[in-house]
């Protein structure tokens, strides 16, 4: 990349800026909404007593922040993708003291909203931030560091390995350590753990398996648009 050219640069800052917004949001997002389950049912088959796919609507935007510190690893490197997960770890806590305050605060009678179902809705999620950081401060830095350790054996090249190789481990923790420790504080149920784990992972993975076009078209792009050689990387 040529650093002389200031606009590039600054597109490139821009675009860093906007890739963390995206991963905070998701990952902030996740937490809030775990109570919702939904199902997909694009396979007949049973899971202990759960069927192919009954998931925390939480699990949605989740895949998106594995994508995101992948592509930020590929172009802006370890370093870069580091602080985007210590971010979103002060972002989720942010979010959490705000929930916690909000709950103290009683709710006036013709508030739409009542104490108690504010409580149901939001309050629990104190145990979604924290199971989910737990699981998710291991993760990330796993995804992380296993990327780099592909891309350093490959030299920059078989993009899909590292990029699945790393979400596949890092997914399985992940889901693991949340739903092991939602069990644990009573949020769950210890009979769904199994087909839950088992549930998640097993669409965690697909969309893995999806989303890896979606990080070669990136990667693409960032080549093409600052003149990027394989292995190179952007330093802002």
């Amino acid at each position: 990349m040529d650093y002389t050219d200031s606009k590039k640069l600054e597109l490139a800052k821009k675009i860093y800026l906007y890739l963390g917004a995206i991963f905070i949001t998701s990952l902030v997002v996740s937490n809030l909404i775990f109570q919702k389950f939904f199902f997909w049912y694009p396979f007949d088959i049973e899971i202990f007593g759960l069927k192919l796919f009954e998931l925390s609507v939480g699990i949605l935007p989740y895949p998106i922040t594995f994508l995101v510190t992948d592509l930020i690893s590929e172009i802006y490197g370890k370093k870069k993708a580091n602080e985007i997960v210590i971010a979103g770890i002060f972002a989720s806590f942010f979010s959490l003291s705000i929930i916690y305050i909000a709950n103290e605060v009683p709710a006036i009678d013709v508030s739409p909203v009542d104490n108690e179902t504010f409580t149901n809705v939001f309050y629990l999620s104190g145990l979604a931030v924290l199971s989910s950081m737990l699981a998710y401060l291991f993760a990330q830095f796993i995804d992380i560091r296993i990327y780099h350790f592909w891309k350093k054996k490959t030299k920059g090249r078989m993009l899909w390995l590292r990029n699945n190789f790393s979400t596949f481990t890092s997914q399985f923790i992940d889901t693991f350590t949340v739903i092991f420790l939602l069990c644990s504080f009573g949020a769950l149920p210890w009979d769904m753990f199994e087909g839950l784990l088992l549930s998640g992972f097993i669409f965690k993975v697909l969309v893995a398996l999806v989303d890896t076009p979606l990080l070669y078209l990136g990667v693409y792009f960032f080549r093409k648009k600052f003149n990027l050689e394989v292995n190179e990387e952007i330093n802002i």
